[in-house]
């Protein structure tokens, strides 16, 4: 599922000094050696320091996320730590003959940001043979479902990706017989945009064992028409079920993740300032695990990333927590930690699958009660959590509907030794009675506003299944913070772009639940660091810390909603190692 970015190009800015601007460095180092020091020209010891520094930044505004200091001029690293956050003047004792030193011309410097909910290896990766747009008609679905057989002959499985249900449910013909006429012989399946339904024609589903007398298993639903027969869409856990067949029959999938990662996704995602992330879907039936330390082992992590591991709704509780147990690692000397476990406890709102506490408005899927399904049932979860939490492990649970937040909300509270940094994810109808309880339970609220789906403009559209009071307020990042909740924002890419400015521009302008551009910022470095338990590290420029920083070709704060939008990328830092550089 690979999304097409702007190139990059090896171009050095204008106004950037990269090299060659210290050949006056030691002569001012040693005239304001003897100059007053400020709190802040200390080594992590809390000594001052002359042995010099290797990199030196001046002259910016280097906004810096820490309360106590704001703001900046200097930067001093030494290798890959800060040993200097301050002014001008005060940083020339840390520049010495070898130093480089980098005139950022009053450009802006943060830390780097954290992306801790994104799918890196889905959609990076070429495992899928063909795309079809959200918006096309039914005529062009079939086209290039057509197409991509003839383009792929030998494939066991089609594997697609990209149309909206929406297309699908307003049909004249059965979706599965439109989809049987286009390729009669071979298994097709279609990833629907947010992953959470599947579009197959027969052949997938004799080979998947799927027919009339089929029971819906564990977290999803067979699609069926109104004479109960099969009309080709799986949702939820009965299609993921399905494309995990399919994605067997790949002999070429570990490495089309592997090739993705390195040529694709890794730089871009360093272009667009992210130093660090979380894999929210790890699938370690799938060999993730596996792609993941490949890259690591190889040295050629340019992220720090920790990896949520998949928790499959149909196995065996005690054979899966036993396996994910085994998973685990998180040295300190590594980039790459499997420290997290990823659940879904409902699915989608548009499916009618999130799990709400009142029935939807209209019945698709005749679920009981319709109030949408659980993945995880809240008793299931507080098993995972007892037995998981000693380990180390963080949760990350997917929960959008009141009913699902709620459930996943207790789970924590009656389980939790409240230890660890759990967060729920996307939270789109919140009730409001459990706002609070995010800051009780010290639950971290996970949130993702670049997509325009998420605008406000657009929940007006949930009308018909929620009915006007519940389609209200929808991913209530301002109510969350006001309630003080941890607030992290992060993209789900590929569902919304990675790009964290756009993200940064939805959510302070997302009246009536906007935030502060500040508590975006925060939200997107120290707070999203703090969830991924290395907030001691980095998310924030001060000395001791790591030096994983961004250097943009704007002041955010001196920006309209659309020019920080706009914004691109002029360095990333990780660890002291420039990244990408424009």
């Amino acid at each position: 599922m690979r999304v097409i970015i702007m190139p990059i190009f090896p171009l050095l800015l204008a106004g950037l000094c990269l090299s060659g601007c210290n050949s006056d460095s030691s002569n001012t180092a040693s005239n304001s050696s003897s100059s007053n020091n400020s709190t802040h020209t200390t080594s992590p010891t809390g000594q001052p320091t002359n042995n010099g520094a290797t990199q030196v930044f001046t002259n910016g505004n280097i906004y810096t996320v820490n309360d106590t200091k704001p703001w900046a001029q200097a930067v001093a690293i030494n290798n890959n730590k800060i040993v200097f956050v301050g002014s001008n003047e005060n940083v020339q004792q840390y520049i010495g003959s070898t130093t480089q030193v980098i005139d950022l011309g009053g450009k802006m410097m943060m830390p780097g940001f954290h992306d801790v909910h994104m799918h890196p290896l889905e959609s990076g990766s070429d495992a899928t043979q063909f795309t079809i747009p959200q918006e096309a008609s039914v005529d062009t679905y079939i086209a290039l479902v057509q197409e991509a057989a003839l383009q792929n002959p030998t494939a066991q499985w089609l594997i697609g990706y990209g149309h909206n249900i929406g297309t699908l449910l307003e049909m004249s013909d059965s979706p599965l017989e439109v989809l049987d006429d286009a390729v009669p012989n071979r298994p097709v399946i279609i990833m629907e945009q947010t992953s959470h339904s599947m579009w197959v024609n027969s052949k997938a589903l004799e080979l998947a064992g799927l027919h009339t007398q089929s029971i819906d298993p564990i977290g999803g639903v067979i699609g069926r028409d109104e004479q109960m027969r099969l009309d080709g869409i799986l949702y939820d856990n009965a299609g993921n079920q399905v494309m995990e067949l399919a994605m067997r029959s790949l002999s070429n999938a570990q490495q089309n993740d592997y090739l993705g990662l390195i040529e694709y996704t890794m730089p871009a995602l360093n272009q667009a300032g992210i130093t660090s992330i979380s894999d929210a879907r790890t699938y370690w039936q799938r060999g993730h695990l596996e792609t993941w330390q490949r890259v690591a082992d190889e040295d050629k992590l340019t992220l720090r990333v920790h990896l949520g591991l998949w928790a499959y709704p149909q196995m065996n509780d005690a054979s899966q927590i036993s396996k994910l147990k085994s998973f685990y690692q998180a040295s300190p000397d590594s980039l790459l930690k499997v420290n997290q476990v990823k659940f879904y406890v409902d699915g989608i709102l548009v499916n009618t699958t999130a799990a709400m506490h009142d029935p939807y408005h209209q019945n698709w899927l005749d679920l009981e009660g319709n109030k949408g399904l659980n993945y995880f049932t809240q008793a299931r979860l507080e098993q995972y959590i007892k037995a998981l939490e000693p380990s180390g492990f963080n949760f990350n649970i997917h929960a959008i509907g009141d009913r699902g937040i709620h459930e996943a909300l207790n789970a924590i509270e009656n389980a939790s030794a409240g230890k660890s940094r759990h967060r729920l994810t996307h939270l789109e109808v919140v009730d409001p009675a459990d706002y609070d309880r995010f800051n009780k339970l010290g639950v971290i609220a996970d949130a993702q506003v670049a997509g325009d789906f998420t605008d406000p403009s657009h929940w007006p559209e949930n009308i018909p299944l929620l009915g006007a009071e519940r389609s209200q307020d929808l991913v209530p990042i301002k109510s969350l913070v006001e309630n003080q909740a941890t607030l992290t924002l992060s993209s789900d890419w590929n569902v919304s772009p990675f790009n964290p400015f756009i993200g940064i521009s939805n959510a302070i302008s997302r009246t009536p639940q906007a935030i502060t551009l500040s508590q975006a910022l925060e939200a997107y470095t120290l707070n999203s660091a703090y969830a991924m338990g290395q907030e001691h590290l980095v998310g924030s420029i001060e000395v001791g810390k790591l030096a994983d920083l961004v250097v943009l070709d704007r002041n955010l704060f001196d920006s309209t909603v659309k020019e920080i939008a706009e914004t691109n990328v002029v360095m990333t830092l990780l660890d002291g190692e420039i990244v990408y550089k424009r």
